[in-house]
């Protein structure tokens, strides 16, 4: 009796993201694992424990594809600062033009993305690095002073 072997799709293999700062591959953790670092459940991370430096996976993944690159608390610091700049602006987006947080939020990453020289599709603040975040926080705070001089029609960011 021959065992019959099925040929289907390859199953493709876990992306496994490297830590920037130490170059360990990172490892996939979930709430209640000792690397884990929060209390509740905030889904899946690719956590370097030594470094403290970890991204979070998109939801509904099964293969656990990691948001963007690994961050540590400085930059952790940076993305989160960024996210408070940016959602005024989110806001005053669907305002104007009537449209909902997440096609809000896609318009700004890609101005921004725009503004900092990176292509559109690699514009999300997770992809972004400590100077990338610095350089976009500066720009949405210029933005917003800008803002504050001019008509209220040019309340938010153009898709230019």
């Amino acid at each position: 009796m021959s065992s019959a072997m099925r040929v289907g799709r390859p199953v493709k293999p876990l992306p496994q993201p490297h830590c920037e700062y130490c170059g360990k591959a990172a490892v996939l953790a979930r709430v209640g694992d000792e690397a884990y670092p929060y209390r509740d459940d905030h889904g899946p991370l690719w956590i370097c424990a030594s470094c403290q430096a970890w991204i979070g996976t998109f939801p509904r993944s099964a293969r656990h594809v990691p948001l963007g690159r690994l961050a540590d608390a400085t930059l952790r610091d940076l993305k989160a600062k960024l996210h408070a700049a940016l959602e005024p602006l989110v806001q005053a987006k669907m305002r104007r033009d009537g449209c909902n947080v997440f096609e809000a939020r896609a318009k700004g990453y890609r101005w921004l993305a725009k503004q900092i020289g990176l292509e559109p599709e690699k514009g999300s603040i997770h992809a972004l690095d400590a100077e990338q975040c610095e350089r976009a926080i500066a720009i949405v705070e210029q933005f917003e002073r800008q803002r504050g001089r001019s008509s209220p029609s040019e309340s938010a960011w153009d898709d230019r």
